[in-house]
C-alpha cells in the first residue's frame, strides 16, 4: 500500500520540500480581476487536495490556508508564494540548464510567456487575451521548468492543461514536448462547466500561443493586422493594390496582449488609427513602447488630431481612454465618417473582465465584477446590445465593420440580439463578415499564407538582423502582391522596433516561403553564423484552427463546425518531428468554439531537422490548403493544383469536382 513517503521515494523530479518566502508583488505590474468563487462545498474540498498534490505532506499544513484564501479571494489557486522571485523573462539560452538543446529552448520560451514587459497579468501567468495562460499555477510552472531540465532526445514531456504528467521514453524524432489545454468532452464543453474546472485546477485556458509556449509578444499579432487593414482597404475601400492606407480612419478598441498590435499596424499601414482603451495601464505600456503615438480622455481632441492627419495623409496612432461605445456615440452625433471598423475586446470572456461596461470605470469594472457578479453581467449584455445598434448605424452610413474573430457577434448574438445572425441563427454565420471570412481568408489562408514566427534563442539582436535579412532573401516580391506586402515588411521591420521580450520576428509565408526560410536558418545555424532559432507560428493559421466564427468562417461546405483539420494537424506534426505540439480548446473565441494546434521547431543545424523542416512545414501548411480546396475556395483550388503539380509522384490533395447551380436549384426547387 502507497503512502506520501513511498511517494516521494518513487519521484527524482519533484519539488522541493521548502516553504518559499511571503511573495511580494510589484504594484507597477497589471493584476488580474478575481475570476468569481463558484464552488460547493465538496468541490471547493477537492480544489485544496487538487492543488495541494504537488506538495511534500510537511508542506500541506502551511500551504491549504493559502490556497484557500487564494480560491475566495481570486476564484482561482494561483500559489502565488512558489513564483520565483524577481523578474522572469526569456534570457540567453545557455544560461538554462538542460541535457538537450529543446528543453533548455523550451524554458526560454515559457519565461518569455511570463515576462513582466510581455504578460498581460504576469502574477496569474495570463500571457495575453485576458485568460490565456501558460499553466494554471506556480507549482506547475517550477515542476514544469524541472522536468525541461531533465529532458533528454529519448524522452518526450507529456503536458495536460498546465500539469506536466510526466517524461516518457521516446526517441530523438519524436516530439520533445506534447501540450493539451481544456480539451472537454462535449457534454461539458461550455463555459460554465469550464469554470468549474478551472477552479478546481484541472482545466487551463490555454488560448493559443500563451498555453502553446510560443507568443512573442504583441508582434504576433501586428502582421496579420497590417494584412487585415491593407486588404480591407483595397478590397472595400478601393484603394489600388500598389498604395496603403494613406488617408484613411480605422477605428477599433483594446490595447492588451493582442489587441495592442493594431496602433503599431495602423501606423506600418500608414493609416490614421484610433483604439480606445478603459485600462489606462494599457495605454501606458504601449506609450512606453512607441506603438501608440498619443492618448486622451477628450473625444473631441481625439478627432481633431485624426483629422489633422487624414488631410495631410500622415500616419499616426491614438488611444481614447474611454470607452468604445462613448466613441462610437460620439462619431454618430457628430457625423464623423469611418472608414474602417473593427473591434478586439476580450469577447471569449466577456463576462470575465473582457469586456467593460459603459459608465464604469476600469476599477469599478474590477470592484462589479467581483461582488456583484449578476449585475456585471446585466451591464455587459446592455452595453454590447448598444455597442451593436451604434455599429448597425455607422455601417448604414457607408463604414465596413468586419468582426476581429474575438466573439464580438457571438457575444451580441448571446446577450439577446439574435438579429446579428443570418436568419437568426448563429449556425448560419452573422450579418456582417469576419476578418477571416471577407479578407484573411481569400487573400491569404487560401493560399497558405500565415504567421510564421522565429525566435533567436541566443537573445542577441544581430541573429534577429540576419535572420531578417535571410529571409527577405527567400522572397520574391514580384511573385504576389502578398510576396510583395511580405518583403516590404521584413525589409522594414528592424525600422519598426517590433521587438517586445526575446529577439523574435513574425513574417507571413505561404508553404514554399516557410521551407525556404527555415532551410537557410539551418544552415546558418549550421554554420555557426547565428546561435539556435525556435520556428513556430500562430495557431492562428491556414490549418492549425478549427473555429467556425473566426479561421474556418471562409469555409462554406457545412465542415466549419468540425474540428478534423486542427486535430490532423497535431497529429502529422508529431508524426513528422516537431519539437512541441499542442492543441488546445478555446482560442480566442472562447471555449466549445474552437479547437487549435500550434507547434515548436528548434533548429540546432542538424542535417535531421532539415529533414524534417521539408516533410512537416509543407505538412502544417497544406493540410489546411486542401481543406479549404475541398469546400470549394477558388484560391485554395489553385494552390492544391500547383502541389499536385510539384508534387506529383510523392503526394496528391483530393480536388472538388464543382457543380452548376442550375441543376440544384431547378432539382430541389
Amino acid at each position: 500500500m502507497y503512502n506520501n513517503t513511498s511517494t516521494s521515494e518513487a519521484m527524482q523530479i519533484k519539488l522541493d520540500n521548502e516553504f518559499p518566502p511571503e511573495p511580494s508583488f510589484d504594484p507597477a505590474y497589471r493584476r488580474a480581476p478575481s475570476r468569481g468563487f463558484r464552488l460547493n462545498l465538496e468541490q471547493t474540498k477537492l480544489a485544496l487536495r487538487n492543488a495541494l498534490r504537488y506538495l511534500p505532506e510537511e508542506l500541506h499544513e502551511q500551504a491549504a490556508p493559502e490556497f484557500l484564501e487564494e480560491l475566495r479571494t481570486y476564484g482561482r489557486i494561483y500559489a502565488y508564494r512558489w513564483r520565483p522571485q524577481g523578474r522572469i523573462h526569456g534570457r540567453p539560452i545557455d544560461e538554462y540548464e538542460g541535457k538537450c538543446i529543446e528543453g533548455k529552448a523550451m524554458q526560454v520560451q515559457i519565461d518569455n510567456n511570463l515576462d513582466t514587459d510581455v504578460a498581460l497579468y504576469p502574477y496569474e501567468l495570463v500571457t495575453y487575451g485576458e485568460t490565456g495562460r501558460v499553466c494554471q499555477n506556480w507549482l506547475q510552472y517550477r515542476l514544469i521548468m524541472k522536468y525541461l531540465q531533465e529532458l533528454t532526445e529519448d524522452t518526450t514531456l507529456v503536458v495536460m492543461s498546465g500539469h506536466p504528467l510526466g517524461l516518457f521514453p521516446s526517441r530523438p524524432e519524436s516530439p520533445r514536448v506534447i501540450i493539451t489545454n481544456s480539451l472537454m468532452i462535449g457534454r461539458y464543453d461550455n463555459q460554465k462547466d469550464w469554470e468549474i474546472a478551472e477552479e478546481l485546477g484541472v482545466a487551463n485556458y490555454g488560448q493559443m500561443t500563451a498555453g502553446g509556449w510560443m507568443y512573442i509578444g504583441p508582434q504576433g499579432i501586428v502582421h496579420g493586422t497590417f494584412n487585415t487593414l491593407l486588404n480591407a482597404g483595397r478590397s472595400k475601400l478601393g484603394i489600388p493594390a500598389e498604395d496603403d492606407l494613406a488617408g484613411v480612419l480605422f477605428v477599433s478598441s483594446g490595447l492588451g496582449g493582442m489587441s495592442g498590435a493594431q496602433p503599431k499596424a495602423a501606423e506600418i499601414a500608414n493609416a490614421v488609427g484610433i483604439v480606445a482603451e478603459v485600462d489606462y495601464s494599457r495605454i501606458q505600456t504601449r506609450l512606453d513602447q512607441g506603438w501608440v503615438g498619443h492618448a486622451s480622455s477628450d473625444l473631441a481632441e481625439v478627432f481633431r488630431i485624426a483629422k489633422e492627419h487624414i488631410d495631410s495623409k500622415t500616419p499616426v496612432s491614438i488611444a481614447y481612454h474611454g470607452n468604445i461605445v462613448d466613441l462610437l456615440q460620439y462619431a454618430v452625433d457628430n457625423n464623423i465618417e469611418i472608414p474602417l471598423l473593427s473591434d478586439q475586446t476580450s469577447c471569449h470572456a466577456v463576462y470575465d473582465g473582457g469586456y467593460c461596461p459603459q459608465g464604469l470605470t476600469f476599477e469599478e469594472r474590477t470592484r462589479l465584477l467581483k461582488n456583484d457578479r449578476d449585475q456585471f453581467v446585466e451591464k455587459v449584455d446592455a452595453t454590447l446590445r448598444k455597442h451593436y445598434e451604434l455599429i448597425k448605424e455607422l455601417v448604414q452610413r457607408g463604414t465596413y465593420f468586419f468582426d476581429y474573430g474575438n466573439a464580438f457577434m457571438a457575444s451580441v448574438f448571446s446577450a439577446g440580439l439574435t438579429e446579428i445572425a443570418i436568419d437568426g441563427d448563429e449556425r448560419n454565420g452573422f450579418i456582417w463578415p469576419s476578418y477571416v471570412e471577407d479578407i484573411m481568408g481569400p487573400e491569404l489562408f487560401d493560399y497558405g499564407y500565415g504567421p510564421f514566427r522565429w525566435v533567436c534563442l541566443s537573445g542577441d539582436h544581430e541573429d534577429l538582423r540576419k535572420t531578417d535579412q535571410a529571409a527577405m532573401d527567400c522572397i520574391d516580391p514580384t511573385r504576389r502582391h502578398q510576396d510583395r506586402d511580405n518583403y516590404n515588411w521584413i525589409r522594414d521591420a528592424e525600422k519598426n522596433a517590433l521587438v517586445v521580450g526575446t529577439q523574435a520576428r513574425i513574417l507571413y509565408q505561404d508553404a514554399q516561403g516557410r521551407m525556404d526560410i527555415a532551410l537557410r536558418f539551418n544552415e546558418l545555424v549550421r554554420n555557426g553564423e547565428i546561435g539556435p532559432v525556435m520556428l513556430g507560428r500562430d495557431h492562428h493559421d491556414v490549418s492549425g484552427t478549427d473555429s467556425p466564427f473566426r479561421e474556418t468562417s471562409n469555409i462554406k461546405d457545412g465542415s466549419n463546425i468540425m474540428a478534423d483539420m486542427a486535430t490532423q494537424c497535431f497529429a502529422g506534426n508529431a508524426a513528422r518531428g516537431m519539437s512541441l505540439v499542442a492543441l488546445h480548446n478555446g482560442g480566442g473565441t472562447g471555449i466549445g468554439n474552437s479547437i487549435n494546434g500550434g507547434f515548436g521547431m528548434v533548429l540546432d543545424g542538424s542535417e535531421r531537422v532539415d529533414e524534417v523542416i521539408k516533410s512537416s512545414l509543407l505538412w502544417d501548411v497544406m493540410c489546411g490548403v486542401a481543406r479549404r480546396s475541398w469546400a470549394r475556395n477558388e484560391h485554395s483550388i489553385e494552390t492544391a493544383t500547383d502541389f499536385n503539380h510539384d508534387y506529383s509522384g510523392k503526394g496528391q490533395i483530393t480536388l472538388p469536382y464543382t457543380v452548376n447551380d442550375d441543376l440544384i436549384d431547378s432539382l430541389v426547387d
